[in-house]
């Protein structure tokens, strides 16, 4: 049998809600079990067999809106279908991935069940029956439901084999990984204690203990008590596990499932079939008993059941061997969990392997010495044991009472070499974004809190790791938050004010599409020594772009441009160098960001920008703008010197008549509707400088040694014309700051870039044509300096666009580029985090599960025809989770206010749609609004809409009668389906 990884876990069991509380239940000796809830039954009723057992604390609590199930249908699902939906979400969380990053992939979801105790107390009365209650009582829909809800496309299926059901599941999922059906699985099982019922059937039987507590192996035992849990584990193939960087707390080695067959009755327990069953799982994985260190018995605490098993442990394991083979039963600690038994002690057995040390056991200090423990090779622990270094093996036992018995053997994980690029020590200040998603601000708030909780318990330190984590974990969900830190304490402090001030918190709005995005490339003048060095420093991706433009451009420039930029050095300032390195700076800016998942939706490039911003496009290939840009520089550094150039706050009319006066000088950049830049002789600026500041107009001269794109440039713009350039038609939308305009079927050619020269950047007329082009959401300047996005603000062409930019200074850093990636993720955008990190901090940490709300409650006796009494969440509703983009219906809609469904008062046609929706749905009156979608928002399936549409008919009776296709697509949201009916009234009283 191949190796399976345990990547993941969630569970929850009586005292022992999460896994960290299970683990420390089980360290400290704890106990779970207490006195009835009173919302199950009357203890009084049944007080022989029923005062007493391990129960969930709020196991009636759901998050119906999290998981789009109107509040009608989570009062008639199955309280064990309600429990394992957010159990599978914590359980992926705890993997190291986003839950929704596995929807339509071919998951497995394989679920052990015992009974359908739910559909007898609900199928009974005919009269209720509803196709609600049917779907909510079946046990196959306890893995069902999960793959509907998380899009899961592998195979699903519930496993029955009473007492050892959860522990056949995992067997189950093993095999379908090792036969390639599903590359990831979730398997376990889920119980509650609905009735008293079975506790009667124990009691019939002489296996009910009075005070409702297991007592494994102890001189006290005298029965089983039952008990509800919940547990899911993550499995995956060992290889992929490690292939892709998940934490394992333990390696399922082998299994084996067997059956007693014809025996000495249908329920009691067989000896040697439980023997042939630990057989088989060793040969299996292909290891000999003695090596097993510790057994997690079934250990239900019978007289009879813990005799069989005892012996049939001791003639497997009662081998010569140094030191007895440690037995114990997590029944003492939470009861008999029936079908979450296996799944309960394998998950304990997991915990045990990965902290290396294994709890002690309940009532070991009361042995039965009926069982002859010692000369059988076996021991109770009295006290924890801890496991030495190197592989440990640990067995898991369950069995069922028709018979099915399962055993699994588990070994301590492998220890994983260090990648080449995580040997050296990570830097403790590094920059990370940590990220934060919910389903409605409350919900992002509440894990906001959990985050700041857990965060500010951790020593001070470096927080890359962490944030690399969240990433990965904690995206998906519509409503975002993202804040840039670089350690712990930092961390906690920016999610501490988030969760307190949420409107401070940029992520507690809804994004409603992807940013669209323009970049644009600063030109000559915006250099400095030095620029991007610590950038450099911080960002491994920079880092390797740069290198790249670095290689391009050193055949044709004879130095490195890498070393004249990082070293500070003056030589920057002079054109055949400064203008190699602002593209390499260029290239490399926009390159990390296109790596980092950040693509243009199209590009502008100001007088040199348009080199990068055309390779950007796929007009030019690296090589051949890096021999443009050095030809070019050298052209125009062997120009002579005098001439300059002024930024005036003034529009080229109004700078006419001066310009008259002065022949010399010309636009050279037309940048907004006041904002020129005039080139030409030293002595000529200076005048009209003199004239400008007189009259109050303010004039800038820029950095430059010549009059860029002026006629005194025409002996360069002639050279570069006899280039030969190898280009192509841009893949990106490209506006042309020599056109001033979107670039169309004119190639950047030879004579293109000598024009660009000498005539002047038409800057403004390019920014206005690409805003009407494509609309774009963010501008993102690409340069060493802001100067652009100054330039876009005073010219007013990009009203309500955000500005950003991952350079913006001589002290640019790595913060810089990740506030804005936080910034895009914000607002839509889904990064590839992976390329923020160096390799050491791409590393797991634990993270606290996802916070579900708490806010509704399905009672377990609750009539499942009506709808349960819950506090009505404000408008609008929740959104689905596991859909973090919207269709562009969802878009079109998204300007548009809530509706109010009082609103409907002054529409008979709404009204009534309203009023179906609430009766189908189950809903209070004011959550049904009419931007309310029915699939995500709703939760409406194919067969609440047949129910929708025979209300909608009956309460509409000029509608008539409309099919189903008619009707199907209507129905985006409350109001879509209004209108249509609407107008379906007016054409047939027509």
């Amino acid at each position: 049998m191949g190796d399976i990884a345990i990547v993941g876990i969630d569970c929850a069991f009586p005292g022992a809600a999460g896994v960290q509380a299970y683990w420390d239940l089980l360290m400290r000796g704890g106990a779970g079990t207490g006195p009835v809830p009173a919302q199950r039954w009357e203890a009084r009723e049944f007080p022989a067999v029923c005062g007493n057992g391990g129960f969930i604390d709020d196991a009636d609590v759901f998050d119906s809106d999290f998981f789009s199930v109107t509040p009608r249908e989570a009062a008639a699902m199955d309280p064990h279908h309600r429990l394992l939906l957010p159990c599978a979400w914590r359980a992926l969380e705890d993997s190291g991935r986003a839950p929704g990053e596995l929807a339509g992939t071919e998951t497995g979801v394989f679920v052990g069940v015992m009974g359908g105790e739910w559909g007898r107390l609900t199928m009974s009365d005919l009269a209720r029956v509803t196709p609600l209650l049917g779907a909510g009582s079946s046990a196959g829909m306890a893995a069902n439901r999960i793959s509907y809800h998380f899009n899961f496309t592998g195979p699903s299926l519930a496993v029955d084999t009473a007492c050892s059901s959860s522990l056949v599941a995992v067997h189950l999922a093993a095999s379908s990984l090792l036969t390639g059906e599903c590359d990831t699985a979730l398997a376990g099982g889920a119980n509650i204690v609905l009735s008293p019922s079975l506790g009667l059937v124990y009691e019939q039987l002489g296996l009910a203990a009075p005070d409702g507590r297991c007592k494994p192996f102890s001189a006290d035992a005298d029965g089983i008590g039952r008990s509800d849990g919940v547990g899911l584990v993550v499995l995956r193939r060992l290889e992929d596990a490690l292939a892709d960087g998940q934490r394992i707390y333990a390696v399922l080695r082998g299994s084996a499932v067997n059956q007693d067959g014809r025996s000495n009755g249908v329920i009691a327990p067989n000896r040697w079939s439980q023997q042939r069953v630990l057989g088989s799982a060793y040969r299996r994985a292909g290891v000999t008993p003695d090596r097993v260190a510790f057994v997690e018995a079934h250990g239900t605490g019978t007289v009879l059941g813990d005799a069989i098993e005892c012996a049939a442990l001791g003639a497997v394991h009662g081998v010569p061997r140094d030191t007895p083979c440690a037995i114990g039963s997590v029944k003492g600690n939470l009861g008999h969990t029936e079908g979450a038994a296996g799944i309960a002690g394998l998950i304990k057995t997991a915990l045990a392997l990965h902290h290396r040390i294994v709890p002690a056991s309940l009532f070991a200090d009361r042995e039965n010495p009926r069982l002859r423990l010692g000369e059988r090779g076996l021991r109770l622990l009295k006290s924890p044991m801890r496991l030495p270094r190197g592989e440990s093996l640990a067995g898991v036992s369950s069995f069922g009472m028709g018979g099915t018995n399962a055993h699994a053997l588990l070994a301590t994980a492998p220890r994983t070499p260090l990648a080449a690029g995580a040997r050296t020590a990570p830097a403790r200040d590094a920059v990370g974004v940590f990220t934060v998603t919910g389903d409605t601000p409350d919900a992002l708030r509440r894990n906001l809190a959990a985050q700041a909780e857990a965060v500010a318990r951790r020593p001070r330190g470096g927080a890359a790791a962490l944030c690399w984590s969240s990433n990965r974990v904690k995206t998906g969900l519509p409503h975002r938050f993202a804040v840039t830190v670089r350690d712990t304490g930092e961390l906690a402090d920016a999610l501490r004010e988030a969760a307190e001030r949420p409107e401070t918190a940029a992520g507690a709005a809804r994004p409603w599409g992807r940013p669209v995005v323009a970049f644009l490339f600063t030109g000559q003048g915006t250099e400095h020594p030095g620029m991007t060095a610590r950038l450099h420093r911080e960002s491994p991706a920079y880092r390797r772009h740069l290198d790249e433009a670095d290689a391009a451009l050193a055949p044709y420039l004879g130095t490195s441009v890498r070393e004249l930029i990082l070293g500070g050095d003056e030589r920057v300032h002079r054109s055949e160098f400064a203008q190699p390195a602002l593209f390499a700076v260029g290239y490399a800016l926009a390159r990390t960001l296109t790596t980092l998942g950040v693509t243009p939706a199209a590009v502008l490039g100001h007088s040199l920008g348009e080199y990068a911003a055309a390779v950007t496009a796929g007009a030019l290939g690296l090589d051949e703008a890096a021999r443009l840009v050095v030809r070019r520089g050298e052209l125009m550094s062997d120009l002579p010197r005098g001439g300059g150039m002024i930024a005036v706050a003034a529009g080229p009319d109004d700078l006419a008549e001066m310009r008259a006066r002065e022949p010399g000088t010309v636009v050279a950049a037309l940048n907004g509707p006041a904002d020129t830049v005039l080139s030409g002789p030293l002595d000529a600026l200076a005048r009209i400088t003199k004239d400008l500041t007189a009259r109050g107009v303010r004039v800038r001269r820029l950095p430059v040694a010549h009059a860029f794109h002026s006629p005194l440039l025409a002996p360069a713009a002639a050279e570069l014309r006899t280039a030969a350039v190898r280009c192509a038609p841009p893949a990106v939308p490209l506006a042309s700051t020599r056109y001033g305009r979107m670039l169309r079927h004119e190639p950047m050619d030879a004579d293109y870039w000598a024009d660009q020269i000498e005539e002047p950047v038409l800057m403004d007329t390019a920014l206005g044509a690409l805003v009407s082009d494509i609309a774009p959401t963010h501008l993102i300047e690409i340069g060493p300096r802001s100067q652009l996005l100054q330039i876009a603000a005073r010219g007013g062409r990009a009203p309500g666009v955000e500005f950003l930019h991952p350079a913006p200074g001589e002290d640019a850093s790595g913060r810089d580029l990740a506030d804005t990636l936080a910034a895009l993720h914000r607002c839509g955008l889904d990064p590839f985090w992976e390329e923020l990190y160096a390799p050491g901090h791409r590393v797991a940490e634990p993270l606290p599960p996802y916070v579900f709300s708490t806010a509704h409650r399905y009672g377990h006796r609750q009539p499942p025809h009506a709808a349960p009494q819950q506090p009505a969440p404000p408008p609008p509703p929740a959104p689905a989770p596991l859909r973090a983009v919207p269709s562009p219906a969802d878009e079109d809609r998204a300007g548009s206010a809530p509706g109010a469904c009082g609103r409907a008062a002054d529409d008979p046609v709404l009204l009534a749609v309203v009023e179906a929706v609430t009766e189908v749905g189950g809903y209070p009156r004011e959550r049904v609004v009419r931007e309310a979608r029915f699939h995500e928002d709703l939760g409406f399936d194919s067969v609440m809409i047949m129910q929708l549409k025979n209300r909608v008919e009956a309460r509409l009776p000029r509608v008539g009668e409309v099919s189903v296709q008619q009707l199907l697509p209507a129905l985006c949201s409350v109001g879509t389906l209004a209108e249509f009916l609407g107008e379906v009234i007016m054409v047939r009283s027509a």
